[in-house]
């Protein structure tokens, strides 16, 4: 009997970020920014639907139709997400598949069969021969895998889920999220630990938290977050009230989003390196890599590290490959 090993439900996708190292690439920012916004825009609305929805039935119910927080989260996952239950809507291997959709004028696709991972075998990476490699984008001037924007919502919302509902702390969540990349999300699946998803993940959380600005952010100083604004906010609605009688609020979007406020170098595989499941697979990978660009060294830019461990500070150590620390001391 033969039994056929398939990837996990939502197991994300590896990008070879050497090999179009030289390509240049429209910076995506923007657009991303765009859809983003519009889709946390659309989430307000719906939540501030079920509230009017609520209104209607409301003598006969005693509901709280004021800004409920479970509703707007919801609701700000399925449209992230494009997804009519929520569950569904939580795989970041899905939202990396939308992304390449919406920027393959703007991304670039490399074949496995091109990449620096083509010598990684079935029983060393299966995963990786059984989908394809994630698109690579340029995003403020950083190269970065589209799978990079699925960990940032998706494993980000469950480092979130961790932090809010369950009380797990920084840094139990990150640990968590480690444990991830070495089982089903990394090692386990395609031979692959990225330290790359690591920084996303960890800036997904702070996404998440911004929604509603719950607790301060903890890469950012006492006085950025005096001055830090949510996402969201329950306001009262003055023509409403005046016209109900009583005072009515609702889900207001008050800042723009924007991915430059979480990204940065490390989110570069060539920066943040890689590790590997054992040394066969590693060699496979450097012996192409240096195939493709002999003098190339992992981390290419270590000013990038310097200034991701200044970012991360205590955290540093979670998210960022020994090599890219390294490359901080001595930058």
């Amino acid at each position: 009997m033969m039994f056929v090993l398939c990837p996990p439900p939502g197991s994300a996708a590896e990008i070879d970020s050497v090999t179009p190292r030289k390509i240049r690439l429209d910076d995506s920012l923007e657009t991303i920014n765009r859809i983003v916004d519009q889709r946390i825009q659309a989430a307000v609305k719906n939540a501030n639907a079920y509230r009017e929805y609520i209104e209607e039935i409301d003598e006969y119910l005693e509901i709280d139709n004021e800004c409920n927080e479970d509703v707007l989260y919801s609701e700000l996952r399925k449209s992230l997400f494009q997804t009519y239950i929520v569950t569904w809507g939580l795989k970041g291997y899905e939202l990396d598949m939308q992304f390449r959709r919406l920027l393959a004028r703007q991304s670039y696709s490399l074949s496995l069969n091109d990449s620096i991972y083509r010598d990684i075998d079935y029983l060393e990476g299966f995963s990786l021969k059984l989908k394809e490699l994630s698109d690579v984008v340029n995003i403020d001037g950083h190269l970065i895998g589209l799978d990079k924007i699925g960990h940032f919502f998706a494993e980000g919302w469950q480092y979130f889920e961790l932090s809010r509902y369950e009380g797990e702390s920084m840094e139990q969540v990150i640990e968590w999220g480690r444990q991830q990349e070495a089982g089903k999300y990394g090692y386990v699946t395609t031979g692959i630990f990225s330290y790359a998803d690591l920084t996303a993940n960890l800036n997904g959380w702070r996404f998440w938290n911004k929604v509603l600005l719950d607790e301060d952010d903890p890469l950012k100083s006492w006085i950025a977050n005096i001055f830090d604004r949510p996402y969201i906010s329950c306001d009262i609605q003055i023509i409403e009230s005046i016209k109900s009688m009583k005072v009515v609020r609702s889900w207001q979007h008050n800042n723009r989003f924007d991915l430059a406020a979480y990204i940065d170098g490390a989110w570069d595989e060539a920066n943040n390196c890689n590790s590997y499941a054992d040394p066969v697979i590693e060699a496979k990978v450097m012996a192409r890599i240096k195939n493709i660009d002999a003098d190339f060294s992992c981390p290419i830019k270590p000013e990038y590290c310097s200034q991701a461990r200044e970012k991360y500070g205590r955290y540093a150590k979670h998210v960022l490959h020994p090599y890219c620390m390294i490359a901080a001391d001595e930058d």
